[in-house]
């Protein structure tokens, strides 16, 4: 019994150390990574150097993780707790904080402390994100990594002034408003993205005002006054402008793909999906100032996420003054022009879907989903005292839209609402008057779902399309004495889109990238159809900055064929069409609001016909001045097939002897004597053959 015993564990020592060895080596054989006999190594050690060097261990890497922050509030013994908690707080978010330390000097903190985080991701972070953070009114944080005090003791001690820099001057940069006949300028990108020109919409037709190859990579895009010309490239953004277009600014961000720009045209923000070279950030936002050219702040965007796959993914205020961004449950709001949180803080909104600034003040709207039993909610918010203006909850909510007026005078909340089969196939407005008193609410109410909604741009009119092709309805309403009143309601319409005019009063229906592509214009004073039009596979339209014409364009980013651009009268009449290869895009350059005020342009409108007059008498001078050139141009025609003409005739005079010699001296030009000899020869030749088979009865 023992031998067997002693049998079986030699066995089971045996199978461990076969085991052992299996899981040691990894093989069944050991291998073999010796060179072969006849083997160069081709690699020498200085190239193998530079990569060694890399790996070797840095005098730093202990204190890379470690941030000093400055400008903190000197406190005793009795308030510190309170200081390391705010502390905390802020800079925990960069990432998990290793240990922190704040020295101090007769029982008080110093001014500045020492944070190490556990990895340097964190210490980096903290440097972007926390650095010019106003704690309160007295101090603002300066935040920078412990391992660059090395740098900044080997600053020079002797101030050494800057060169002075000569001026650059960018020219008029809204030198187009000055033209005599107040014609527009748009910019078209053609053949395929090779070209891009500016041209000058004028009477007699488009003009060239400048046109240069490979411009821009992708696409262009005026400022919102239209005093810059943005223009892609990789390496990133470069702004034009004056008489000239001269490159009056450049923006460094590789594989720029996005921008906005600020309404007072002070600031520029860009995405660009690549890394900055040196930095290991996948997704980029930067936020440029625009006359001098740096960098006023960088975020990181979350494209895994709902909140930053739309763009803009900051929206301005009206004036600037302020930009928001939507996370998961908050609102963030900064402020120019240091770009830090408005108070410091963000706003806590759970379950914000949707926000919007009002487009004449500093107000935001902004629309709360339905959940447990909870009504959705849609809040107007002042900014900054960010006191709500008005709350209003709503059942039975599958979606909601958010439509400013362009005035800001009301805010259209479209809501869809499910039906008894809970499908969401009905809508309504709520209709909010933000400059009355208490903000009321009216509501229009159809049985239809709403494809299309906009806004009269001047007026107190608004359009929506409803229903189900081709069954498309456009409705007209008007907001009258704080009552809306419906105007009329158009049946059987091929639209698909709402554009009203800048001016106001007459809009455009229009059916985008469609078989009829009809174009409806119609004048909403009396609600009357001027004029229908029809352009094939029409994918843009655009109304010039005065509302005097409009542009129907086929673009070859979403055609291959037909590619034009086709100019109307406000009154639906054609002009003129241009056939262009391969065009892409066609912008018309906005203009800058009026200087005029409300009254100034009240007495313009009231004296409209005594200038009237004079632009009429102006119109048939054009039209005097385009006669006369028709005219020239027939007339220099003419010159040129008289003068032809003769050359002719004279070749016909010299060849006639070689004619005479070549038919034995018979003038067959003219009918004489001989032409009783002449033979007259008629020649018939068959054209066609038909055979007709007649019937019995026939």
């Amino acid at each position: 019994m023992v031998a067997n015993m002693d049998d079986e564990e030699q066995w089971e020592d045996v199978k461990s150390r076969k085991k052992r060895v299996e899981i040691t080596n990894g093989f069944e054989e050991e291998p073999d990574f010796s060179d072969p006999d006849d083997y160069v190594d081709d690699i020498s050690d200085s190239e193998l150097l530079p990569d060694l060097l890399e790996k070797r261990p840095k005098e730093a890497d202990g204190i890379d993780a470690v941030i000093v922050v400055d400008n903190v509030p000197m406190v005793g013994a009795d308030r510190l707790p309170k200081l390391k908690t705010v502390i905390s707080k802020i800079f925990s978010k960069f990432g998990p904080i290793h240990s922190d330390y704040y020295p101090e000097k007769d029982g008080k903190t110093v001014g500045y402390i020492f944070i190490e985080y556990e990895m340097f991701q964190g210490a980096r972070d903290a440097v972007k994100g926390a650095d010019l953070y106003k704690l309160d009114r007295s101090h603002t944080l300066r935040v920078n990594l412990f391992s660059d005090f090395d740098k900044y003791k080997n600053v020079k001690e002797e101030w050494t002034p800057p060169e002075r820099q000569p001026f650059k001057d960018v020219g008029n940069l809204h030198y187009y408003l000055e033209e005599e006949d107040c014609s527009d300028q748009f910019s078209i990108i053609y053949e395929g993205g090779q070209k891009t020109a500016i041209l000058l919409n004028s009477t007699s037709g488009p003009s060239v005002v400048e046109e240069r190859p490979r411009w821009t990579e992708t696409y262009t895009r005026w400022s919102p006054k239209g005093s810059y010309l943005a223009t892609f490239h990789g390496k990133g953004i470069a702004l034009w402008g004056g008489e000239k277009f001269k490159q009056i600014q450049r923006f460094a961000h590789p594989g720029v793909q996005l921008i906005d720009f600020s309404p007072c045209e002070r600031y520029l923000v860009t995405f660009s999906p690549m890394p900055e070279p040196g930095n290991d950030e996948m997704q980029a936002v930067i936020i440029w100032e625009i006359f001098t050219g740096p960098k006023k702040r960088t975020f990181q965007a979350d494209m895994s996420g709902d909140d930053d796959r739309q763009w803009p993914i900051f929206k301005w205020s009206h004036d600037g003054k302020y930009l928001a961004r939507k996370a998961k449950g908050v609102l963030s709001v900064y402020e120019t022009p240091s770009m830090g949180l408005l108070d410091k803080k963000s706003i806590s909104i759970d379950g914000i879907s949707e926000f919007f600034w009002s487009p004449a003040d500093n107000m935001l709207a902004f629309w709360i989903a339905e959940r447990n039993e909870i009504p959705a909610r849609v809040i107007i918010l002042s900014i900054p005292s960010r006191k709500e203006v008005r709350v209003k909850n709503l059942f039975n909510v599958a979606d909601i839209r958010l439509n400013w007026h362009k005035q800001g005078k009301f805010l259209c909340v479209k809501v869809d609402r499910y039906n008894k089969a809970k499908k969401a196939n009905i809508s309504n407005f709520e209709i909010f008057h933000i400059q009355e008193k208490q903000v009321p609410v009216d509501i229009v109410e159809l049985k239809e779902q709403v494809n299309a909604f906009a806004w009269e741009p001047t007026g107190n009119k608004f359009c929506c399309l409803h229903g189900e092709s081709p069954r498309i309805s456009a409705t007209f309403y008007e907001i009258k004495g704080g009552k809306v009143e419906c105007l009329e309601t158009m049946e059987r319409k091929q639209a698909s889109h709402i554009f009203w005019s800048p001016a106001g009063q007459f809009v455009l229906l229009a059916g985008l990238n469609s078989a009829t592509s009809q174009l409806e214009f119609i004048d909403t004073s009396d609600m009357s159809v001027m004029n229908t039009g029809e352009h094939l596979m029409v994918s843009d339209i655009e109304w010039d900055p005065t509302g005097r014409y409009l542009v129907s364009i086929v673009s070859w980013w979403a055609h291959k064929i037909d590619n034009a651009y086709w100019v109307w009268s406000f009154q639906g009449r054609l002009l003129r069409k241009h056939p262009t290869e391969q065009l892409c895009q066609l912008l018309w350059r906005p203009r800058p609001p009026t200087l005029l005020s409300h009254s100034q342009i009240k007495k313009i409108r009231k004296e409209h016909k005594s200038y009237s007059k004079i632009f009429e008498a102006k119109d048939r001078q054009l039209q005097n001045r385009a006669s006369k050139e028709i005219i020239e141009k027939r007339r220099q025609l003419m010159e040129r097939y008289l003068s032809y003409r003769r050359q002719c005739r004279e070749v016909y005079l010299e060849t006639t002897p070689y004619r005479r010699e070549l038919r034995n001296g018979v003038n067959t030009d003219e009918v004489d004597s001989h032409a009783e000899d002449w033979d007259e020869v008629t020649v018939e030749i068959l054209l066609e053959e038909e055979d007709i088979v007649l019937s019995d009865k026939e």
